[in-house]
């Protein structure tokens, strides 16, 4: 077999290296963007709360009237295989329901189109590289676009409409920050680029209920943070409430907790990582290790 030491693909019941995989140009998937996915981490030779991300990606599935034609043992089994034959210990492991091509000539019925999955895997992403997270990183307001509104594309189901945070992204760089946060109509806090938003005042952490994914990386931080005797809301989170946090940071299945230290033009915590921040972080790769949460991999 080719070298799949950086990266692999699932397509088709075949394990194939990542350079060579791809699907169609006529696929829905990349002419409408019409995918669900999701994400799952792979750390020290184990998947992370593997079941929690299957639940999700097939919820997505049937949200989008998809029919893979695999269960949730079968994308189990090519998740497994494929991440064994790359040999990775830790890795980035994508599922993704396409659309599909549409083979009937002229057709604009999604009935039509034929659905189906593939997998692939990289080496671990860091969306914040670490020692930057463990610095603390910045954040822009995107001022050009407002999130996506949820009853135009559902945020609960993971997808590839990032219009809206490309041109986020685009505002941050060249302001010279590090990603982009997006607000609602409303002038609500949503989310970013791969990552949910957190803010913390005294013994509470507050998190958009809203116009977000429910991220598994999202669920355990809400848990982690119960388990300290932290208070936890779930509710609109007005920006100008966002900035006058004690602390800010951003959830993410690529680096777990990420502290941030500026928003826009406000500083938190005195320019570096806060203590309840500092501690999720910890407590996430802590959790990472643990076995009740962990699916080994067996490599050959």
């Amino acid at each position: 077999m080719s070298d799949l030491s950086h990266g692999a693909a699932w397509m088709d019941g075949r394990i194939l290296p990542i350079s060579e995989a791809s699907i169609g140009v006529t696929d829905w998937g990349v002419t409408h963007s019409d995918i669900a996915y999701d994400v799952v981490p792979v750390w020290g030779g184990a998947f992370f709360r593997l079941e929690d991300y299957l639940e999700r990606f097939l919820a997505s599935v049937a949200s989008q009237r998809m029919d893979i034609l695999m269960d949730a043992g079968e994308v189990q089994g090519a998740l497994h295989e494929m991440v064994a034959a790359s040999g990775l210990k830790g890795a980035y492991v994508s599922m993704v329901a396409a659309r599909g091509r549409n083979p009937v000539p002229g057709s604009r019925d999604p009935r039509d189109c034929q659905n189906h999955f593939y997998a692939w895997c990289v080496p671990y992403v860091h969306i914040v590289k670490p020692d930057a997270a463990d610095r603390g990183t910045t954040v822009w307001i995107a001022k050009s676009v407002r999130r996506i509104p949820q009853d135009s594309v559902n945020p609960r189901v993971k997808n590839y409409h990032w219009g809206d945070f490309t041109s986020g992204l685009f505002e941050a760089k060249d302001k010279g920050f590090e990603t982009t946060m997006l607000l609602d109509h409303e002038g609500n806090v949503t989310e970013g680029p791969g990552f949910n938003v957190f803010a913390v005042f005294g013994d509470r952490v507050v998190t958009s209920e809203h116009g977000v994914l429910h991220g598994i990386t999202r669920r355990t931080v809400l848990e982690m943070a119960t388990a300290r005797g932290l208070t936890v809301e779930t509710r609109p989170l007005p920006l100008d409430e966002l900035q006058e946090a004690d602390e800010v940071f951003l959830s993410s299945s690529g680096g777990g907790v990420i502290p941030v230290v500026q928003v826009d033009e406000r500083r938190f915590s005195n320019g570096a990582p806060g203590p309840v921040a500092r501690a999720l972080r910890q407590t996430y790769f802590e959790w990472l290790e643990e076995p009740r949460f962990r699916s080994p991999i067996r490599y050959d």
